[in-house]
């Protein structure tokens, strides 16, 4: 990759945190910005697309809607690199829990004019519509994470992120095992690492943010989580929750319907 690559960042079905994340590297930014051409970033500039061809596409969310749908399909094509961003993206996000439910039933209880409303019947992971040459995970991501990949990007190389679980985090962190110590439930045996382990530093169990790890053996997760006393209606919302589309985590909880 020669000369300074163009960038653009685009928002689908999602909150925005995972952009947000990106203006919050503070004086990383700089450095960024210096050797990144940020052609398109709503969040940040101003500046309309152009309709022409990014080099790296940051994409941010969920495709919900037919618009996302054919919309992911242009960036793909105008995109040299497309890096999918957070939990709503490589999962499809928080509101993946309408798939396999009543659409028509959430829309009809949630707004005055649902007839304004042009939604699909789910909410699906972008690699589920295009290629996607990288997925950064998280809910948000890190942003140490998201320096990492795109100097890696820039430099032709791929990104050094931790395949390991968020047990591993809260062991080198020193953190007391709150499900064995005090029982409560903790998705970090199965989870993706990423967060520094920030919910055991509190005294709580992992929420799964960053989304099933390598090979997760969530059916030995669950059979301790029962030992513990979870029923299979506190099982199953365990693992509906940011990454509730993510394969591993949507089959085990089926297993608990």
């Amino acid at each position: 990759m020669t000369g300074r690559p163009r960038l653009a960042v685009w928002k689908f079905s999602s909150c925005d945190g995972c952009q947000l994340s990106l203006l919050d590297c503070e004086d990383e930014v700089l450095a960024v910005a210096g050797a990144i051409e940020i052609a398109y970033f709503p969040e940040a500039t101003r500046r309309e697309d152009d309709g022409g061809h990014y080099d790296i596409s940051f994409v941010e969310g969920s495709v919900t809607t037919p618009h996302e749908a054919e919309a992911i399909k242009d960036i793909r094509a105008r995109s040299t690199t497309v890096i999918t961003l957070g939990a709503c993206a490589t999962s499809g996000g928080i509101q993946a829990l309408k798939n396999g439910a009543s659409t028509k039933d959430f829309i009809d209880a949630v707004y005055a004019h649902p007839e304004f409303i042009d939604t699909l019947d789910t909410a699906t992971p972008i690699s589920d519509h295009v290629k996607v040459d990288f997925e950064l995970r998280g809910c948000p991501i890190s942003k140490t994470h998201l320096i990492e990949l795109i100097a890696a990007t820039l430099a032709g190389r791929a990104p050094q992120t931790p395949a390991h679980a968020t047990c591993i985090e809260c062991k080198m962190a020193g953190h007391v095992c709150v499900m064995v110590a005090e029982g409560k439930p903790c998705l970090g045996p199965v989870t993706h690492a990423g967060c520094g382990a920030l919910c055991p530093g509190y005294a709580r169990g992992c929420y799964g943010c960053f989304g099933p790890k390598e090979t997760p053996n969530t059916a030995a997760l669950s059979a301790r989580l029962a030992e513990n006393g979870a029923d299979r209606r506190q099982i199953r919302r365990l693992y509906s929750t940011y990454n509730t589309n993510a394969p591993a985590f949507r089959e085990e909880a089926k297993a608990h319907d």
